[in-house]
């Protein structure tokens, strides 16, 4: 039974994981332009003597503090160059990031006429994964060291969970993700309802954003904890209603269902087979909900309150 089971789910899943693509818009005519900036390969290829014109190609990365003296030792280390060499292995060609780069800045603007493509500067940062992609309007960085694939050596100490997003295919999550925080309005809903649907309007901007990429990949489950959270969706929302959750302003309930976790925190025997962020994924599927019953820009749905949305949005969890 318990086989059965499992096999239940992992088709559940792989029939539901793209359910997005009705998101698919022509952003043919839609132009961006930025330029690329390995700054990665111009620093660890760099020597003393090329060092200054390195120094002003990129002054923003070269504080006060950060002296020349120590910036080449950091050069010339040799765990430095091993991780450069392997960074080079996986992102050396750089134009299919590119692409993907492309396509999601187009899509953005295709939604916000007035967004400006950042320009791109690529970098290590010694596999700092709390800073994958740093969003500042006319300037995106990305760390390339973080996204070599989740069974990289270099990964081997780190959780499960996180090293699920360290793969190349979750780049482009990133960096949609970076801009979709700078985009969102702040929340000064302090329910649990309204904490869900800020997460769950800011991950339906990623099926928006990013209509071809899978819903595993977008949340960043491993393929078994997205079949669970699909299976069990409807005991999910039925847990939450049944214990009051809804409108408790808790904090607890932040670390328990909204954080980066290795599982969600219900308390019960079993709570280890589910994904962190379930509290997520659920104010996704409200989102999701709401959207397919409502004629709404974006912009208004960033509006719209809490209670109103899951009002409107028909909500019936997945049996």
């Amino acid at each position: 039974m318990r086989f059965f089971l499992l096999i239940l789910m992992v088709l559940f899943s792989f029939f539901g994981c793209n359910n997005s693509n009705k998101h698919l818009v022509d952003v043919s005519e839609v132009s961006v332009n930025f330029d690329i900036k390995r700054f990665d390969i111009d620093f660890y290829t760099s020597s003393k003597n090329k060092f200054p014109a390195l120094k002003q190609k990129y002054q923003y990365l070269f504080p006060v503090s950060m002296t020349d003296s120590i910036s080449l030792l950091k050069i010339n280390d040799k765990d430095e160059q091993e991780l450069f060499n392997e960074t080079q292995k996986v992102f050396k060609d750089f134009s299919e990031s590119k692409k993907q780069l492309t396509k999601l800045f187009k899509h953005v603007k295709y939604y916000n006429s007035n967004f400006n493509s950042p320009d791109v500067v690529t970098l290590l940062t010694n596999i700092d994964y709390d800073s994958r992609v740093i969003y500042a309007d006319s300037l995106l960085l990305i760390s390339l060291d973080v996204f070599l694939g989740k069974e990289h050596p270099f990964y081997a100490d780190y959780p499960k969970y996180i090293k699920e997003n360290n793969s190349k295919e979750h780049l482009i999550v990133a960096v949609a993700n970076a801009i979709i925080d700078k985009q969102m309005p702040p929340s000064i809903d302090r329910s649990f309802l309204g904490k869900i649907i800020y997460e769950g309007k800011k991950m339906y901007l990623l099926d928006r954003y990013l209509p071809t990429i899978s819903d595993k990949e977008k949340m960043g489950y491993e393929q078994q904890k997205l079949a669970w959270a699909q299976f069990n969706e409807e005991d999910i929302w039925r847990y939450f209603v049944d214990r009051e959750l809804l409108f408790s302003t808790d904090t607890k309930l932040y670390k328990r269902f909204i954080e980066v976790a290795p599982f969600s925190k219900f308390y019960l025997e079993h709570d280890t087979l589910s994904p962190g962020r379930i509290g997520v994924w659920i104010g996704w599927q409200i989102v999701r909900s709401y959207m397919s019953h409502n004629t709404v820009s974006l912009q208004e749905l960033l509006k719209i309150n809490s209670i109103e949305l899951l009002n409107k949005s028909k909500y019936k969890p997945k049996k």
